[in-house]
């Protein structure tokens, strides 16, 4: 697929952390060529090793990767097709608005580094979290590759 026509996503989280380093992994494992992804959060924050560890666990490394503030993307000029949040509402709606003609979708997970317990027990909350993400990628994946899925309202009933 040309560059042109590459879907470019970005997601964003408040603690830039743990889910959007997930999601941008799994729409690269799984997006193949239709799709180029980015994260980056609200606020600076260090990977969370939980998620690490249980990436890991799927095939996946998310080790050394780093943390990216949304607001050097923004001011970079970065355009994308859709900006997705994978936390809070409230943190959705802090996040700027792209330029273009943008998607915005939220998609609501848990916070990993709000989990607490044993060790056990925070890495099997961290892996429903994963698991969560990777079936929504799934999904997203699968209604994106409708053209209607991409045009605006107006366009579609025409």
């Amino acid at each position: 697929m040309s560059e042109q026509n590459k879907h470019r996503i970005l997601f964003v989280c408040i603690h830039n952390s743990a889910r959007r380093q997930m999601a941008e992994a799994f729409l690269k494992k799984y997006g193949g060529d239709a799709f180029e992804s980015e994260s980056a959060g609200l606020e600076p924050g260090v990977l969370n090793p939980n998620v690490v560890t249980v990436m890991q666990e799927v095939g996946i490394d998310l080790t050394g990767k780093s943390a990216k503030a949304v607001f050097d993307l923004f001011q970079q000029g970065r355009l994308y097709n859709a900006v997705i949040t994978v936390c809070d509402k409230e943190a959705a709606e802090r996040c700027p608005i792209f330029p273009g003609m943008v998607k915005r979708i939220s998609w609501s997970f848990k916070d990993p580094s709000g989990f607490s317990g044993n060790r056990e027990a925070i890495l099997q909350n961290t892996r429903e979290v994963r698991d969560e993400i990777e079936q929504q990628i799934k999904t997203f994946i699968r209604e994106a590759s409708s053209v209607s899925y991409w045009m605006p309202a107006s366009e579609i009933a025409q």
